[in-house]
């Protein structure tokens, strides 16, 4: 993981330890189904943002912003889990 600049709406930016990757990652819908993210994508460890939301963004570091389309369970019921979320990148 690498440090990666989490912006929620209506809150104050912070940086939080995750993934980000560009390459398809495996993750599961709300109903259990297994699903294949395609676009960019970031994992985050579920308890560092609890209040993580479709239409935050991110700054992984490489010059680009990224706004969260959805957010998908890892599959783990564990308080540790994380979260995979699929990505757009943001052009201003």
């Amino acid at each position: 993981g690498a440090p990666v600049t989490y912006l929620p709406q209506g809150g104050s930016a912070r940086v939080v330890q995750s993934v980000f990757r560009r390459m398809p990652v495996d993750a599961t819908d709300p109903d259990g189904h297994p699903v294949l993210v395609t676009s960019p994508s970031w994992s985050v460890p579920r308890d560092l943002v609890p209040e993580l939301r479709r239409g935050d963004q991110i700054r992984p570091g490489d010059g680009l912003t990224y706004e969260v389309q959805n957010v998908w369970p890892s599959g783990s019921p564990a308080t540790d889990a994380r979260l995979i979320c699929e990505l757009f990148e943001v052009f201003s």
